[in-house]
């Protein structure tokens, strides 16, 4: 009987202690606060590159030699994918370090997520506080983490915000000549081929403005629904409303993406084996690159949803390549004539599917 009076009020204590602890951690402090604080961001991810960057004089010269292999690159690339309209241009490519890098992926979070997060701001607590260091850690983790590895990059500067950079079209040539080193690849032709993709991507927006449209609208559902309601009814509202229309944007987003990604992995490996004499060596060592992850960064890939990512684009790739090879290059541009054209995300795995439905329309 004592025991369990004694445990009884052991348990009592435990949840005094519990309330106060929850009461302390949620008492308003005054003010409110948005979840994300991006200085706190870029310190955690900058902590993670180390020292080795690049210097302002070897990106300008990187800057150079990038420019001038796009410019040989860029007919055959068009000649292979298709025209340009009138008055459209592809970028000019920036040379940028992995600092560099973050800076620009941080002023695109920021100019996309702001707005969210300032209608989401929530009143001054502890748990806040410990909620946003916890986000913060997180986001600045996976930023050094993807810094570190990132080689290209194309911004198509969404929601019609004002440019981040002056182009658009990045390599992060910390990155590239460390992997170039390490993988003893011959340093031109690995620019080149990563050229080929990124200026494929570009190429992608500007020959077909619609896309651009579309991918603003789909981030428009996604950044709207994620709001914060203020009232329960509309939070009822948006769960039995907005939350089937996000996950339908959502997987159109995923198959766009696949097909974006495939699309020009394809062109970078057809056109790389024709215009590049050491595309054997750069494929044989991608691929090396891409199985040699060490367990925790497995572990990284698989938490954080990256390694369903870069399946997806397998399958976008898998599909263009059945396609075009199947079909021809004709054919398998369908795909940019317009939303209705492009494969369902079904259809990624079933290529014949896709071609049966847009041949009829």
């Amino acid at each position: 009987m004592r025991r369990q009076v004694g445990r009884a009020a052991l348990f009592g204590v435990l949840a005094g202690l519990a309330t106060v602890a929850v009461a302390e951690a949620v008492r308003p402090r005054g003010g409110t606060s948005v979840l994300v604080d991006w200085i706190e961001v870029r310190h955690e991810a900058r902590a993670r590159f180390g020292r080795e960057e690049t210097s302002t004089t070897a990106l300008a010269a990187a800057e150079k030699r990038y420019r001038a292999m796009a410019a040989e690159l860029e007919k055959p690339l068009l000649d292979f994918v298709g025209g340009l309209p009138a008055g459209a241009e592809l970028p000019r490519f920036e040379a940028v370090d992995r600092e560099g890098w973050l800076d620009l992926n941080l002023s695109i979070l920021q100019r996309v997520i702001d707005p969210v997060l300032e209608q989401g701001r929530v009143p001054n607590s502890l748990l806040v506080e410990v909620g946003r260091a916890g986000l913060d850690r997180y986001v600045g983790f996976m930023l050094g983490f993807l810094g570190k590895r990132v080689l290209g990059q194309y911004d198509p500067q969404l929601l019609g915000a004002e440019p981040v950079g002056a182009e658009g079209l990045y390599l992060v040539e910390t990155n590239v000549e460390e992997w170039g080193r390490k993988a003893e690849l011959p340093g031109e032709d690995l620019r080149r081929w990563l050229i080929l993709h990124e200026m494929t991507h570009a190429w992608q927006f500007a020959a077909h403005p619609w896309l651009r449209t579309e991918m603003e609208q789909a981030m428009r559902v996604l950044l709207e629904s994620t709001a914060m309601r203020s009232t329960p009814a509309a939070r009822i509202a948006a769960f039995a409303g907005v939350l089937p229309a996000q996950w339908r944007v959502m997987r159109r987003v995923q198959a766009t993406m696949s097909l974006v990604e495939g699309y020009s992995n394809l062109v970078m490996n057809v056109l790389g084996a024709e215009l590049l004499p050491g595309f054997e060596r750069l494929e044989e060592a991608y691929r090396a690159r891409s199985s040699s992850k060490s367990v925790l960064e497995m572990l990284i890939w698989k938490l954080s949803g990256l390694d369903l990512k870069l399946q997806q684009y397998r399958r976008g790739e898998a599909f263009a390549k059945a396609i075009h090879d199947a079909h021809g290059m004709e054919v398998l541009n369908l795909a940019w004539q317009g939303p209705k054209s492009m494969p369902r995300l079904e259809e990624l795995a079933n290529p014949e599917a896709w071609y049966r439905r847009v041949s009829r329309s």
